[in-house]
């Protein structure tokens, strides 16, 4: 692998537990085990050399190469066209029961030539946590044993019994290499299996052929699910299927992103481990799977966020609730460096673990009660017990709002009073208040009102630049901050008010380029780290969500359809859009295909009610008025 490929130039597949990338070229240079958050069998992807990959690839020298996924599914297909022929190879993650947890997994590969003949190069390069495990290779003509002091990973060949295995050898590295000339028509493929040493015998083509009938009648069924009807169904099922991709079936988690130190400015230093549950992701996938009408993994969700409310962590002073824990809820997420990887491109450090777990953000209190209040009023009511969890936890915010803390943006820069995080204290309290008061709940009424009325008050007043006449990031600047996109969205203020309009106008002169929406402007606030990063993908959809309820559905309508172009070939996203329109960041991440259907579903919402305004300026335009405001 004499380079990397780029970022968004892979496809997901997975089996609800961990998952697997899986480049164009057809290498899987990203596979961790048995969970998301285990260490790597396959690292490429943070370094070519030392990292371990799995290739498959025309033995051409030239080839064009295609990536689908079968429809409905999480079922890919990345196909080869060369001089002499066509071929494909299929990858998936079989699920079987998928609640419990288990080191065993399987990858799937089948090989297959459909048009004249085709000779594939089969390169099987493991490398154990995270290349730093040494290994033993055991091989035959049937399958290959890589095995190290803790864990093992299994190879068996797919191939009917009657037919030749092809040349195959174990390099100087333990690696094995392999041969395979196919003819239309003719199919091969590998299981790999983790978990312990697994047998060393070929794997039936008709048992292989099952499981993959089994895995597509899985998502087809599970997708069948959906109620989202609306004008961008494809797209809003892909980001569906790769948020269930990225769920930890056992406990409900939802990981960040499947990756880890994929960088927000090649050759910078903005490189997170995003294999991890955030309150924040896991509060906001309440509200998006409800809308889409998936109940189950809602309530499995609000399962994970309960049991994080009822363990009440006092430890340190970031206050009940961690912004963050590993997906089987423990909370050990100590940072480190991997300093013999060379990292992405040559962006540095390499790191796992995530040492922004410890920080104080009092916005996840607020996404967790409006998650909570949301799943509550769709038939998910906690019981007693959670009851008095959430009471406790309210107490604690009514105490300790007017702290500052490090906000949503886990910067490294020190702790502000930033505006969104008593945005979400006032969201918190004013939903415990609600529910209290729609289910006759015991709770300090009078004292969480107080509270909440104070913040409020504060907001208002210290929240509000008058130089920018519009919300700033924290009290003592007056950067904007696009997390504020969402004060109309959770009730605040009314999406018409002439601070929030001045608001989205100000936003959209310094933080929106082409639609695109930056989080904040660094190089006005800094943030405690070196380098620039892209526009956030998530804010793009947020600001489709504001402009649509402010009313903007032209501009919100055009905006979202721009932001869909920058999807990768498969309809996936990544964190962040570079200057070049390069996808940046761990990849795909979760937040972003969130936000993407709740702008799709809002939207669409909103046209249906105006059908008239949204068509109104569908003649032609100038380009200098694609982006005005339509009239409220």
């Amino acid at each position: 692998m004499p380079d990397f490929p780029l970022i968004a130039d892979h496809g997901l597949i997975g089996d609800l537990q961990t998952a697997a990338l899986v480049a164009t070229d057809g290498t899987v240079d990203w596979f961790c085990a048995p969970r998301f958050d285990s260490p790597s069998v396959f690292g490429a992807l943070l370094d070519s050399e030392r990292g371990g990959h799995l290739t498959t690839r025309p033995a051409a020298p030239t080839f064009t190469a295609k990536q689908l996924y079968l429809p409905d599914s999480a079922v890919l297909v990345t196909r080869f066209m060369t001089d002499t022929g066509v071929g494909e190879i299929v990858d998936f993650m079989p699920i079987s029961d998928s609640t419990t947890a288990t080191d065993r997994h399987r990858l799937v590969r089948l090989i297959r030539c459909v048009r004249g003949e085709m000779a594939f190069a089969v390169h099987i390069a493991p490398r154990f946590g995270y290349g730093r495990d040494p290994f033993r290779t055991r091989a035959s003509d049937q399958a290959v044993l890589f095995e190290t002091d803790r864990e093992a990973l299994t190879v068996r060949l797919i191939r009917e019994p009657f037919e030749e295995p092809g040349r195959s050898w174990v390099d100087a590295d333990g690696d094995v290499r392999a041969e395979l000339r196919l003819r239309a028509g003719q199919r091969r493929g590998l299981v790999l299996e983790t978990g312990p040493a697994g047998q060393l015998t070929q794997f039936p083509l008709a048992e292989a052929l099952r499981l993959l009938d089994q895995t597509v009648d899985f998502w087809e069924s599970w997708l069948g699910g959906c109620t989202y009807q609306g004008r961008w169904r494809e797209m809003v099922h892909r980001a569906a299927i790769t948020i269930k991709l990225m769920t930890y079936a056992p406990t409900g988690g939802l990981v960040a992103a499947p990756t880890a130190a994929l960088p927000e400015q090649v050759g910078g230093e903005r490189n997170w481990d995003y294999r991890y549950t955030w309150v924040r992701d896991a509060s906001f996938s309440v509200y998006s799977l409800l809308s889409l009408g998936f109940t189950d993994e809602a309530a499995a969700l609000g399962r994970w966020l309960r049991d994080r409310v009822h363990e009440r962590d006092e430890k340190g002073d970031h206050g009940p609730l961690n912004i963050m824990y590993r997906v089987d809820g423990s909370s050990d997420l100590v940072e480190e460096l991997l300093p013999h990887w060379s990292g992405y491109r040559g962006s540095s450090p390499v790191r796992i673990g995530n040492g922004a777990a410890g920080q104080l953000q009092l916005d996840i209190y607020g996404e967790a009660m409006d998650s909570i209040y949301v799943a509550q009023r769709n038939g998910l009511a906690p019981g007693h017990e959670g009851w008095l969890a959430i009471r406790d936890m309210l107490d604690w915010v009514s105490r300790n709002w007017s702290q500052p803390d490090e906000g949503i943006w886990e910067t490294r820069g020190g702790r502000q009073d930033f505006t969104y995080g008593r945005l979400m204290c006032w969201v918190a309290l004013d939903r415990g208040l609600r529910m209290a008061a729609e289910h006759g709940r015991p709770a300090p009424l009078d004292e969480w009102r107080r509270q909440r009325d104070a913040i409020y008050d504060e907001i208002m007043e210290r929240g509000w630049s008058p130089a920018r006449q519009a919300f700033r990031q924290h009290y003592d600047t007056n950067v904007l901050d696009s997390s504020l996109l969402r004060m109309p969205t959770v009730g605040f203020i009314t999406p018409h008010d002439p601070r929030w309009l001045s608001t989205l106008r100000a936003m959209e002169d310094e933080l929106v380029t082409d639609s695109l929406v930056y989080r904040y402007d660094p190089a006005a606030s800094p943030d405690g780290l070196r380098g620039a990063e892209g526009t956030f993908s998530l804010c793009t959809f947020a600001y489709v969500t504001a402009l649509a309820g402010a009313g903007q559905l032209d501009k919100a309508r055009v905006t979202f359809e721009k932001m869909l172009t920058y999807a990768n070939h498969l309809g996936l996203y990544s964190e962040e859009i570079g200057l070049t329109g390069e996808q940046l960041g761990n990849f795909p991440q979760a937040f972003t295909h969130l936000s993407l259907i709740d702008a799709a579903v809002t939207l669409d919402r909103q046209l249906d009610r105006f059908p008239r305004a949204a068509a109104r300026r569908h003649t032609v335009l100038p380009a200098a008025r694609l982006g005005d405001a339509a009239p409220a």
